[in-house]
Parts: C-alpha cells; sequence; structure tokens
C-alpha cells in the first residue's frame, strides 16, 4: 500500500480515501512494532489493553514524541544508522535507528513529496550549512535534511563554514555561475535568515531564480518577532525570491514532510496523515479547534515511530479545501506544548515502559 499511495501525486487523495487506504498499513505497521520491539509491545499491552485491529487512524497508540530521548526503540536488527535530533547544547536528543529498508523509504517519500515544487531535474544546489554536518555516525536532523535535499541537487556548495559562519565570497561565487536559471536554496529557518538573509543588504546580490526550501529554527525567529508572512516578505526584498516553501518535519519521523501551499498552511503527503488532540483528554480536537499534534507515517519500519505525539500546538483549518487543488487536511502550527500539558500522556507511557 505505501508503494501505491506513493505514486499517486502527493496531496491527491480526499481525507476519507486516504484513511481507508492508510488503515491495513497502519495495522501492519503496529503489529510489525509489536512483534519486534519489546518496549513498544509493553506500551501498547499498558496503554492501550494490547495490540488489535484499529478501525480508524485516531484509534491507534502514539509514542510522545519525548519517548526517543529516553529510549533507543528498534523493531530491527539490521541498522544502518542511527540518527539524532538537533537538540540545543545540554538537551538529550532523540536516538532514532534507520535501517536500509526504512532509509529507502525516507528517500523515496522526500523524492515524491518535492518533486511537486522543484520538478524533475536536478538543480544547483546552495546549502545554508556547513559541510562538517554531513557526519557517517550520529547523523543529526539539521544533516539529514542537508543529506536529503541533496538528491535534488547538483553541484552542490556549502554556504557556511566549518563555524557557521557566511563564506560570502562562495555564495557570489555560486550566484554568478548559476543565478540565470533555476536553482535550490536549503537551510534551517534560523540559518537562513541570521546567515544568508543578514550578511548581505538589499538588492546587493540576486537570487531571483531560487526556489528556496527551509524548515526548523522557527522559535528563535519568533523571539525576534519575525513571522512567516515577514520572513517571506524580507527574503523577498532582498534578494528576489519569490518561490519560498516552508515544511514541517522532525527526526522522529524522518521523511515525512508537510509541505506548505500557497496559503500558508501544511499538507501531509499521502502516506501520511495528522490528528489534533485535546491536551489532557487527548480526544481528537474538532476542525478549527486547537490541540496537540499527532502525525502518522507509513515510513518506520525499523522503528516505531509510525504514531507520535508531538510537542507542538495546531489546528486543522480545513479538509479537503487547500490551495491549488490540494487535498486532505491543511494543519497551521501555532507553537510549542507547555510541558504541563504532556505531562498526564508522558506519564502513562513511562509507567509502561518501566512495568
Amino acid at each position: 500500500m505505501f508503494e501505491e499511495l506513493l505514486a499517486r501525486a502527493p496531496f491527491s487523495l480526499k481525507q476519507a480515501e486516504k484513511e481507508e487506504m492508510m488503515l491495513g498499513a497502519m495495522n501492519d505497521l503496529a503489529a510489525r512494532h509489536y512483534a519486534n520491539c519489546p518496549g513498544y509491545a509493553r506500551i501498547v499491552d499498558a496503554a492501550w489493553g494490547g495490540l488489535r485491529r484499529w478501525e480508524r487512524l485516531a484509534d491507534f497508540p502514539f509514542l510522545p514524541v519525548t519517548i526517543f530521548k529516553e529510549q533507543e526503540l528498534a523493531s530491527s536488527t539490521s541498522r544502518a544508522i542511527v540518527m539524532r535530533s538537533s537538540g540545543t547544547t545540554g538537551q538529550v536528543p532523540s536516538r532514532i535507528v534507520v535501517d536500509d529498508e526504512t532509509a529507502g523509504r525516507q528517500s523515496a517519500a522526500l523524492v515524491a513529496t518535492f518533486r511537486h515544487v522543484l520538478g524533475e531535474r536536478r538543480l544547483p544546489f546552495l546549502a545554508i550549512d556547513s559541510k562538517s554536518v554531513l557526519v557517517e555516525t550520529g547523523l543529526t536532523a539539521r544533516g539529514a535534511g542537508v543529506l536529503g535535499m541533496m538528491k535534488f541537487g547538483a553541484k552542490t556548495v556549502f554556504a557556511l563554514d566549518a563555524a557557521l559562519e557566511p563564506d560570502l565570497d562562495a555564495i557570489r561565487r555560486f550566484a554568478a555561475a548559476n543565478g540565470g536559471a533555476p536553482f535550490l536554496i536549503f537551510g534551517f529557518t534560523f540559518l537562513v535568515w541570521s546567515k544568508l538573509y543578514q550578511a548581505f543588504a538589499d538588492g546587493e546580490i540576486d537570487l531571483s531564480n531560487a526556489v528556496l526550501v527551509h524548515s526548523g529554527g522557527w522559535k528563535k525567529l519568533e523571539s525576534e518577532k519575525v513571522s512567516n508572512p515577514e520572513f517571506r516578505a524580507a527574503l523577498g526584498r532582498r534578494f528576489g525570491i519569490t518561490r519560498i516553501y516552508n515544511f514541517y518535519g522532525f527526526v522522529e519521523q524522518i521523511g515525512s514532510v508537510f509541505l506548505e501551499g500557497e496559503d500558508g498552511l501544511l499538507y501531509p503527503p499521502n502516506f501520511t496523515d495528522v490528528i489534533v488532540r485535546r491536551p489532557g483528554t487527548w480526544e481528537p480536537a474538532e476542525i478549527g479547534e486547537e490541540g496537540v499534534i499527532q502525525t502518522l507515517s507509513l515510513l518506520p519500519t525499523s522503528y516505531p515511530g509510525h504514531s507520535v505525539l508531538t510537542e507542538d500546538i495546531g489546528v486543522i483549518e480545513t479538509v479537503d479545501a487547500g490551495a491549488g487543488g490540494r487535498l486532505g487536511k491543511a494543519l497551521r502550527i501555532i507553537g510549542r506544548a507547555p510541558k504541563t500539558e504532556l505531562r498526564g500522556c508522558s506519564d502513562v507511557v513511562a509507567a509502561s515502559v518501566a512495568a
């Protein structure tokens, strides 16, 4: 079923059809993790009364995203790499076990999702990061993001040195060599703002043919009072960039990318879904009601990351009525959830694992 969903245009299924197609595959995936990951099986037994065939996507057991910081949960003995989240200094990073099968599914999912905005041809690629982010072991979310986008790029140039300072000459040379035709820029949002935008004056360099893809780091920008519309307007004014695509994703479900539409809302592709839950009761919220975001994905086979309760607050604005003909749910991110809101769910899962 994953392959069939992957073959469709990424936002082409009505919500009811998507849920029907995902349901069987999600049940199979839950059974696989239950059989091969003892920690996940203990959680399902203690908190959900054991494994069964669930009848709705909203019924599936979910793990709080913080559990991946506390335990290395694996459903596979064949490891390709253990990925880490890009936590701030002093934070314990998540540890995600990715084998060859999951890595292949992640790669195919990224290609299917981003082909929608980047096309079929590989574009010259300016990475707003340092080459040092690509390490052979312990790959972080930033490194995974750059590595994933390199599938769409050619002649990659890294805009930052090892100290994350901008290499202005390298950026200027890249623009001079590639600026006459479409090219790709990718970076985490805060790096794009602090290391690219703030390194130049308005009109100093022409990047108007760029397709800019960015994600992450919004918390730092919000502290500087920079909203998404202001970010887009500023990049347009300074560099002439008009094709700007934010996306929502995280290392615990790497490859499952919710891509921004022309309306500024985020759309899960066909092989993923999103549920917003009321804090405390954890019942599904209504359309237009804010709550904690749960994401579901058919990608993770090597670890039980197929149903994850995030630490983010969001709201589903529309269903099957998105911009540009996009179907399915349209999500808006509000911000981070207070820790107190997640304590009840996390405590139940922690107790289940310890039992």
